[in-house]
């Protein structure tokens, strides 16, 4: 089996005997070259890491969260290829958020592949508010974070929030306590955003969506994000919210601090986030466009064909990039000794073939992982 030298992240040419890669309780033990692997015509990747989705299989989760419902979603997202992922909550009620949270809290105990929560808002700017509703957005105050994220006792991995109206204190505290701070919906000048990322900031939500734009007078949160050493950005790869040729130029300038997420919502009609399927596309029902009908597989693969990323490349933007912002990159999204043995198979048309979740073969739906 030939590893290509990219981050140890993606192993062409095959899965062939079970001496290429030996697993031992879930864990990758050993990664080995084998000649016959390389005659093979399947790609072997590790499973996908998705920051940012909202529901999956008919299931919106904030719709209707429930230990079933999570499940439903955990099912249907392995049967995709991806292995890891953050359940997502936008803009709220506090009576759902805490519906939300006390079902991850009674559901990670026999969570597979739900690392937690991402809260999309409600500390947004109502300037960029896209699909979120405008009357649940407030400012934070320090009391609230504090008890949000005591209640939350650990779910809450991950927040989406527009720094030009948050205090300091709230962001810190925030960081202070192992979240991944996220800027997003956001009208931050450039100066604003990049002193947001100076003190410590990591990523940018769905980049060029619901943010100050990038103007040749007044370059906004994408030239900053661009132009920070280190911050990230998620970015949707449907061709809808980004245009291709977008994608292309950002994956060009940032590399390895450029990840995708799916953004995926479901169809929904009750609660106020209300998601129609319209020519391949999710709408509210106002016409706004909302989150995606992409799936992590389907993001790779518009990387491939139409934005002239390499596969290695869109490989590790689907799977190590974003284990690595969230520090689990030790833990998931390589194929790399000690790693957990989750796997996918596809052959030369990017098709999946197998999915193995902690070195267990997922029994797959043709229909529903292709």
């Amino acid at each position: 089996m030939q590893l290509l030298q990219n981050q140890n992240v993606f192993l062409p040419q095959g899965l062939q005997t079970s001496q290429d890669i030996t697993v031992e309780n879930g864990l990758i033990k050993a990664v080995e070259i084998s000649q016959s692997a390389l005659k093979s015509d399947h790609y072997l990747l590790p499973g996908f890491v998705d920051l940012q989705i909202y529901g999956a299989a008919g299931k919106l989760f904030s719709a209707e969260p429930s230990l079933d419902n999570i499940r439903i979603i955990e099912d249907q997202l392995l049967q995709e290829g991806t292995t890891s992922f953050l359940i997502c909550l936008a803009t709220n009620t506090p009576e759902v958020f805490n519906q939300c949270i006390d079902v991850i809290k009674a559901y990670r105990s026999s969570a597979r592949n739900c690392l937690g929560l991402h809260l999309e808002g409600p500390f947004i700017n109502p300037e960029k508010r896209g699909a979120h509703v405008k009357e649940y957005i407030r400012k934070a105050s320090l009391d609230e974070i504090k008890a949000l994220l005591n209640f939350g006792d650990g779910t809450i991995k991950m927040m989406t929030l527009a720094p030009e109206l948050q205090d300091d204190e709230v962001i810190q505290y925030l960081l202070d306590h192992d979240v991944v701070v996220s800027l997003g919906h956001s009208s931050a000048t450039f100066e604003q955003a990049t002193e947001a990322y100076h003190k410590g900031i990591q990523t940018t939500t769905h980049l060029f969506n619901a943010m100050s734009p990038l103007q040749h007078r007044a370059p906004g949160i994408p030239t900053a994000v661009m132009n920070h050493p280190t911050a990230m950005a998620s970015i949707i790869t449907d061709g809808l919210h980004v245009d291709f040729e977008v994608v292309k130029m950002a994956a060009k300038v940032m590399k390895e601090r450029l990840f995708i997420i799916t953004d995926a919502v479901t169809e929904c009609n009750k609660g106020p986030y209300q998601h129609h399927a319209v020519a391949g596309k999710f709408v509210m029902p106002d016409g706004t466009l909302s989150g995606s009908a992409m799936t992590m597989l389907q993001s790779i693969q518009n990387c491939t064909q139409y934005c002239d990323i390499p596969l290695t490349d869109a490989v590790s933007m689907a799977s190590y990039y974003p284990a690595k912002l969230i520090q689990q990159q030790h833990q998931i999204g390589q194929l790399k000794v000690g790693n957990q043995a989750n796997m996918l198979v596809l052959d030369q048309k990017l098709a999946l073939q197998q999915v193995f979740y902690k070195g267990e073969e997922i029994k797959l739906n043709k229909e529903a992982s292709n």
